[in-house]
């Protein structure tokens, strides 16, 4: 090869683009956000059945869940993207991963809604002096770090499933209701369980879609443990399951079967999920799955408001 050749082939070579607006937008990942809104709106409608509805205090609670989301979100991508696992995504293109934003500002993003979770939530305990709240809030943010960072992160060990349950189910749901009535409620609890496994059900599905990728990357998430056939079982359940909590809510509140209009998002999910083979079709779940958990949150707020 001659020089001039040599020199043109170089010139041709392809230098990632700089991430636009809507880069910056979809790295924010705005389908998750509806599990991030649900358990706000399940704990504040078990709020509104005490007549304790605080409704400063419960726009508070959704921003800390969505800063908190959003903060997760931009995290996985840096390091996820740091550690080259998104060389072998098949998914959207990450802002890391694909070399369109500097690592350190998608940190830097990261970082800053992670602290305006932690700013609503020191607002939160201003408000109602439950000064404990303040140790939940932080262990909330690390977990959110510690999810794809640190040296050895969770996600990479098939444990962010629980991670979410705990946190983007139990705590966002029952911790709403108790920032604003002092205490602990049934309804919370059992809409925060429900919440939380569609939670989980999200992220398998999204794991399910990953399972060659991870495991080319070393990252053993649940689903590269079990196996695609099992996980989709598991997802089925996951998504199912607390459509039965629907029903035994049903017995105390009659409002709360229309809840049920959610399967006609999550039934179509499990189908998919079983019988996928692309990751169009398991992304097609994703989305169908985090609608069913906006669904369920509205249902459910709605049944505790009426």
């Amino acid at each position: 090869m001659s020089k001039t050749s040599k020199k043109h082939h170089g010139s041709t070579s392809h230098k990632p683009r700089k991430a636009t607006a809507a880069d910056w937008i979809s790295g924010a990942r705005i389908r998750t956000l509806p599990l991030a809104f649900a358990p706000v709106a399940i704990g504040s409608g078990a709020a509104a059945i005490t007549d304790q509805f605080n409704a400063p205090v419960a726009l508070l609670c959704l921003v800390v869940a969505l800063a908190l989301q959003i903060g997760v979100n931009y995290s996985n991508d840096y390091s996820d993207g740091i550690r080259g696992t998104d060389n072998y995504r098949v998914g959207p293109a990450r802002l890391t991963g694909s070399g369109a934003a500097d690592p350190k500002k998608v940190l830097a993003v990261a970082l800053a809604f992670f602290a305006l979770s932690a700013v609503a939530g020191v607002l939160i305990v201003i408000l109602t002096n439950a000064w404990w709240m303040l140790a939940i809030g932080a262990v909330a943010i690390v977990a959110a770090w510690f999810y794809t960072g640190g040296r050895r992160p969770y996600g990479y060990a098939g444990l962010g499933e629980v991670m979410v349950f705990i946190f983007f189910g139990l705590v966002a749901t029952v911790g709403t209701t108790y920032v604003q009535t002092g205490n602990l409620s049934q309804e919370s609890l059992i809409g925060g369980v429900g919440i939380g496994l569609i939670s989980c059900a999200v992220l398998v599905v999204n794991n399910i879609r990953d399972i060659e990728t991870d495991k080319l990357a070393g990252k053993k998430t649940l689903a590269v443990r079990m196996g695609r056939t099992p996980s989709a079982v598991l997802f089925c359940f996951l998504m199912l399951i607390p459509f039965g909590i629907v029903i035994y809510l049903g017995l105390f509140y009659a409002a709360a079967f229309l809840t049920l209009f959610a399967l006609l998002a999550a039934l179509p999910a499990c189908l998919i999920t079983l019988t996928a083979k692309t990751p169009q079709e398991y992304i097609l779940a994703l989305k169908l799955s985090s609608l069913t958990g906006l669904l369920y949150g509205l249902g459910l707020a709605f049944t505790f408001f009426g």
